[in-house]
């Protein structure tokens, strides 16, 4: 039997949100009465969002095609509306599925409150709510065995950006490709997600000392099936490294083209590679 969803107030402030995989950290400013109104209601929408997408798992784990079933749950809908852009190459729902988790708790949390700023992170994966005139500053931590801020970037009310996400082999996810991180800042969280996991993919080379395994070895659940994951990356040649951030550049760079991502940050053993319009990554001092 499942457990049941947990909402806790932290020493910090902070509501924590956790069911089975899902664990959310929700931050709100504003007057206090506003704040306690908007994490009750924040609690009441994400104690059903798991059995709601374990009700359509699996479809939401089957690749997006033209003939993708309508969706029941808004959560379910949100990551569908969020892969389907990238259809023509593989994708599953499941690729925004934090994403938009964040995106739906978010909505839930902001509605009909006065609230100045307001972030929902669930595992890196953030949907943010900027009022008028609030501008939130962000860093990003690239290897999360080594942490340490590696770059910046300042966003906004006035930036169409409310979702930042973040991909790689290192990180709970699993990716086809060798980058340490990928970062994105879209227009929600789930279209980060998608974005993210897909320019992570893109991020790759060849070498024989590179460990892939197939991805249901490794996770038995996973929308990735027999697909090889990445494992294991050894110290790679610099022009290994270029050629691997050049791909995965070149995905960014369609994808902010196409106005899927206002910003990415591609980050493999030390080096990186940046693209962005009015939103700029800046490397850490």
């Amino acid at each position: 039997m499942m457990q049941p969803a947990t909402c806790t107030r932290l020493a910090d402030g902070r509501l924590h949100c956790q069911h089975g995989p899902i664990d959310l950290f929700i931050e709100a400013w504003g007057a206090n009465s506003e704040v306690e109104r908007a994490y009750t209601q924040a609690a009441q929408r994400f104690g059903s969002i798991l059995e709601e997408l374990v009700a359509e798992l699996p479809a939401l784990r089957s690749p997006i095609r033209g003939d993708t079933p309508t969706f029941t749950g808004s959560v379910a809908r949100r990551m569908h509306d969020a892969a389907l852009p990238h259809a023509r190459v593989f994708i599953t729902p499941m690729a925004a599925v934090a994403g938009a988790v964040a995106d739906e708790v978010l909505a839930a949390l902001v509605h009909g409150r006065s609230l100045r700023k307001a972030i929902v992170n669930n595992g890196g994966d953030i949907a943010l709510h900027l009022a008028p005139g609030v501008t939130l500053a962000t860093g990003v931590v690239a290897d999360i065995a080594a942490p340490a801020l590696d770059a910046l970037s300042s966003i906004g009310a006035t930036s169409p950006v409310r979702g930042i996400a973040t991909s790689g082999w290192r990180g709970r996810s699993q990716s086809l490709g060798i980058a340490d991180a990928v970062t994105v800042l879209a227009r929600t969280a789930a279209a980060a997600d998608a974005a993210a996991t897909l320019i992570a993919n893109a991020v790759n080379v060849e070498h024989p000392s590179i460990v892939r395994r197939p991805a249901r070895e490794l996770r038995e659940d996973s929308d990735l099936g027999e697909r090889p994951v990445t494992v294991e990356v050894p110290r790679l040649p610099a022009t290994m490294v270029d050629a691997a951030l050049g791909a995965g550049l070149a995905c960014a760079a369609r994808m902010r083209t196409a106005g899927l991502v206002e910003a990415a940050l591609l980050v493999l053993q030390g080096r990186m590679r940046s693209v962005h319009g009015d939103v700029p990554l800046v490397r850490a001092a």
